[in-house]
């Protein structure tokens, strides 16, 4: 059996936080890494060969780009696995596929061979029960309104010159993809029910939650069912 941690969270827990932009993902990955003394994995965006190819020429190098974050996505899951566990994740492999990849197709900017391709591509590394998935995806939502309000606060200025249609769909498709999500356990939290940044006290329910969610899905046998744990 594992050490637990103060708030009784297995030392080798790997905890992933999903959530469409501005919903706050960075700061709650930085507060329970940092409550329950774990270390985090970002997203490394400036060592991206494809990403300002990708803004110039959606159509040349969607493909590209998608394969790039899968393959450094799936080294990153297998370092923090390697290393024991007692990680916090800022957004999971699994939103690429989910989201990203299928509206690209959707919207045309990515050939549905090129789709099918990554989609297999995908389901082969990480859809297998090799893979290490996490013990538990935290997902934070919100209503499109709070969201929005998030976004214009923080004020970065290519998030503020884009359409607010852009981020009612990617609100829509976020709803749409944690609903049909079974790949591990998934705890909800509502952006309006807490308030970390002002409140420092506001983590402690939510550090509750984690440890009775993650100890409760490693007492089951088998695979891992949605249906089996709830709080």
């Amino acid at each position: 059996m594992s050490v637990k941690s103060r708030y009784g969270v297995p030392n080798d827990a790997v905890i992933t936080i999903a959530g469409t932009v501005g919903v706050g993902k960075s700061t709650m990955t930085k507060t329970i890494a940092k409550a329950l003394n774990f270390r985090t994995s970002f997203e490394k965006v400036d060592s991206n060969p494809y990403l300002d190819k990708f803004y110039a020429n959606f159509e040349r190098w969607s493909f590209h780009l998608q394969i790039y974050f899968l393959s450094e996505r799936f080294k990153e899951q297998k370092r923090i696995f390697e290393y024991g566990g007692g990680f916090v994740q800022d957004r999971s492999i699994y939103e690429d596929t989910g989201i990203f990849a299928k509206m690209h197709y959707e919207k045309g900017t990515m050939s549905g061979v090129d789709y099918e391709t990554y989609k297999s591509l995908f389901d082969a590394m990480v859809m297998t029960p090799y893979f290490p998935h996490p013990d538990l995806l935290i997902y934070l939502e919100g209503s499109f309104e709070d969201i929005v309000d998030r976004i214009k606060l923080r004020g970065r200025p290519m998030e503020q010159q884009t359409p607010i249609e852009y981020w009612k769909e990617m609100h829509d498709r976020y709803q749409n993809w944690i609903n049909n999500f079974n790949s591990c356990p998934v705890m909800r939290i509502n952006i309006a029910d807490y308030d970390i940044v002002n409140d420092a006290g506001s983590i402690e329910p939510i550090l509750d939650r984690i440890s009775y969610f993650i100890q409760q899905s490693r007492q089951l046998t088998g695979k891992f069912s949605p249906e089996k744990v709830k709080l």
